[in-house]
C-alpha cells in the first residue's frame, strides 16, 4: 500500500481582493447619489405648531424661507430672532432679502413666488405681524405658514 504524506507547511489561501475597488466605488457612488446636503445651517429653533388642515406645496423652488425662533446658541439669549439664509437678520432687512432673491429668479416666476414662514410655536404674533408688513412693502403677498400635521386620536 502507498503511504500518503501530509504537508504541514500549507496554510490558508490568500483572500481574493480583486473585486474590492469595485465594491468601494459602488458604495461611494450610492452615498453620493442618495445623500441630500443641507442647503442652510439652522441658527434658530423652529418647533412647528400643529395644524388640522395642512397642504403640501408642490414647487419648492418657488419658495423664500424666513425662520423665526429662539436662537439655538443659548449665549445669544431666548428672544426670538429672524434667520434669513444662514444669518440672523433684523425686520428691516427682509425687503432687501426678498428683492435679492427675486432678482436671482426668472421674471416669469416672480408672480408665483411664495414666502414660507417657519416660526417656532412660542413666537409672539407681534414679530410675525412686523414680518408681514415688510413683505407687503416689497409686494410679496403670497405667504405660507409652515406647520406640522396634528395627530388624530
Amino acid at each position: 500500500m502507498a503511504k500518503f504524506k501530509k504537508d504541514g507547511g500549507r496554510g490558508l489561501p490568500a483572500i481574493n481582493t480583486s473585486a474590492l475597488p469595485d465594491i468601494v466605488f459602488m458604495l461611494l457612488f450610492f452615498f453620493m447619489v442618495a445623500t441630500k446636503m443641507r442647503d442652510r445651517e439652522m441658527k434658530v429653533r423652529t418647533q412647528l405648531p400643529q395644524a388640522t388642515e395642512v397642504e403640501k406645496l408642490e414647487k419648492k423652488s418657488r419658495l423664500h424661507y424666513i425662520f423665526v425662533g429662539p436662537p439655538l446658541d443659548e449665549a445669544l439669549g431666548t428672544t426670538p430672532r429672524i434667520q434669513l439664509d444662514d444669518a440672523f437678520a433684523k425686520v428691516n432687512q427682509i425687503q432687501e432679502y426678498i428683492t435679492l432673491k427675486n432678482s436671482q429668479k426668472d421674471e416669469k416666476e416672480i408672480p408665483y413666488m411664495t414666502t414660507s414662514l417657519k416660526a417656532d410655536k412660542v413666537v409672539k404674533m407681534g414679530i410675525i405681524t412686523d414680518i408681514k408688513q415688510e413683505l407687503r412693502e416689497v409686494n410679496a403677498l403670497k405667504l405660507s405658514y409652515t406647520a406640522s400635521k396634528a395627530v388624530d386620536n
